[in-house]
Order: C-alpha cells, then structure tokens, then sequence
C-alpha cells in the first residue's frame, strides 16, 4: 500500500485530483456504496478514491474497490473519464471539489462483501432497481455503460 498524502488539499484545490472508480459488475447486478464522506456524503455512488503516489491507476481502482467493499477485483476497460466539478452553493461559484475521474468495469476474483474505508454502506442492484439509489447523472451514465460493455 502506498502512503497517504495529507498535504492534498480535497476541498477548494489548486488544481484537480485524479479519481478512480470501480464499476463492479458481477451476475447481472453493480455494486454500489453510500458515500460515508464528502462530497456526496449520504449518496449513493461507485466504489473509488483517489489515486495515490506510485500507483498506476488499475491499482488505485481494485485498492480501493478493496477498502470499501472488501472485494478483491480485476480492474479491466475504462468505461469512461469525466469531471467531477462540485461549486458552492453561496453564489460565488467557487470550486470546492475538482477530480478527474477514470471509470473501470471491474470482475471480481475473489474476497467478501464488508464494508470499509469511505464506505457507510454497500448493496448489489440490478438495472431495473437501480432508480431506488438515486444515483446522479454522471453515475446513471456510467453504470448504464458497463452494464452494456459486461454484455458484450
């Protein structure tokens, strides 16, 4: 495991950080986590975090797929790499979060579903329960992209 930097500044940074997320796909359903930090704390979104000195960015993603779910899995194609810009709502419009985030449809190889790290809580759902998460844009595209790659 790498070191941890406590200098990166997360909120109102100076320039963005680089995210991954893990799209795990496995026997029809996503594996979805309920945010237990900002931004999106109490959401319902992806497995992922930030990637840290040293790692490559398929070890970042199955790192922290590991952390927040206890699953071991193979990170495979980038579904997608997007911006996650998140500005006050004081109307200055200030930046308070900025990550550019590069997306992986993950397999998992092995482990057992707990709960960790970011992570307040964890659930499998199938495309069709997927409305009950409440998930944003940017996730509903992601996840419908890799339920279309994992049937190809």
């Amino acid at each position: 495991m790498t070191k941890r930097n406590p200098d990166l500044r997360r909120e109102y940074p100076e320039r963005p950080i680089v995210g991954v997320g893990a799209v795990i796909i496995n026997q029809g359903r996503v594996l979805l986590v309920k945010r237990g930090n900002p931004p999106l704390q109490g959401s319902w979104s992806l497995p992922g975090g930030v990637v840290e000195v040293g790692e490559t960015l398929r070890e970042a993603t199955q790192r922290e797929a590991h952390e927040e779910t206890g699953l071991t899995v193979e990170a495979g194609e980038v579904i997608e790499v997007l911006d996650r810009i998140i500005r006050d709502q004081n109307g200055a419009g200030s930046v308070h979060y900025h990550y550019v985030l590069i997306d992986f449809l993950c397999r998992v190889r092995g482990g057992e579903l707990l709960v960790g790290g970011d992570a307040a809580a964890a659930e499998w759902a199938t495309e069709n329960e997927l409305k009950k998460f409440k998930l944003d844009k940017l996730a509903m595209d992601v996840v419908a992209k890799a339920f279309a790659m994992a049937k190809t």
